[in-house]
């Protein structure tokens, strides 16, 4: 298959998957402690956790029409989510070409876009999300390393984990205000994927999320939005460092 074509079909499995990202947002878009949402602001049952996130109940309610489309849709924009994906996979795609574990690329990046999207929202990132990530992740880099033409090293990946995952224990215990444990298991998932290209792929990673964060931080502080304590979602920018060392890590493999 040409990289064109290879990007093309990650850049559509990526629009599906992004679309049907919205409902699981909403859901999971809860402050710590509360269970996650079963209704929408209308009050009307929310079933399953794939798909859009429109209300037809709402839609059809006797309320002022502004409104009912207010509540006829409830989650984050579909077509953000949506192209969120579709670039990701295709960035993925284009990076990896070939190999076996852009399959598991492109299985896992949904999954970094709906955590992101989650954590922007509420500052938290969900068990059910973060825990599963670390172990899907490994299990199914176990399942690349068995087949031929991969790039990276199964053992490497498992190692870069627990050396992630243990790093941002250690900031959690020295500083537990400013980071949240879900970062910490989130860490995990991530330095797992890192760390299929090797250490430096892991160096580059962490140090690139741990730049993006400083960034938005200090451009926060300048626009007076935030000040220099002020806690802020680390979630996005430990996926778009980790993201960011991906690629480059696909690429030069």
């Amino acid at each position: 298959m040409s990289t064109g074509a290879l990007v093309l079909a990650a850049a559509l499995w990526g629009a599906v998957a992004g679309a049907l990202l919205p409902r699981a947002a909403y859901r999971f878009a809860v402050p710590a402690g509360e269970p996650w949402r079963d209704r929408c602001p209308g009050g009307h049952p929310v079933r399953g956790w794939l798909g859009g996130a429109r209300c037809g109940a709402c839609a059809r309610g006797t309320q002022a029409q502004a409104g009912a489309e207010a509540e006829a849709s409830y989650a984050p924009s579909v077509l953000l989510l949506t192209i969120a994906t579709v670039l990701t996979c295709a960035a993925l795609a284009a990076a990896t070409g070939t190999r076996p574990e852009l399959a598991v690329w492109l299985l896992l990046a949904p999954v970094w876009v709906l955590l992101a999207a989650v954590d922007l929202r509420v500052r938290r990132l969900p068990d059910p999300l973060t825990l599963p990530l670390a172990a899907a992740g490994l299990a199914l880099l176990g399942g690349a390393a068995l087949l031929p033409e991969h790039a990276g090293h199964w053992l490497t990946a498992l190692y870069g984990a627990l050396a992630l995952g243990g790093g941002y224990y250690v900031l959690w215990l020295v500083n537990p205000a400013g980071m949240g444990f879900g970062d910490v298991k989130l860490a995990l998932g991530m330095g797992a994927v890192l760390g299929w290209y090797g250490w430096p792929t892991v160096l580059l990673g962490t140090f690139a999320g741990f730049l993006l964060g400083a960034l938005y931080g200090g451009a926060l502080v300048v626009a007076r939005r935030a000040g220099r304590k002020t806690a802020i979602p680390f979630g996005p920018f430990l996926i778009a460092g980790a993201f960011a060392g991906l690629l480059i890590g696909a690429y030069a493999a």
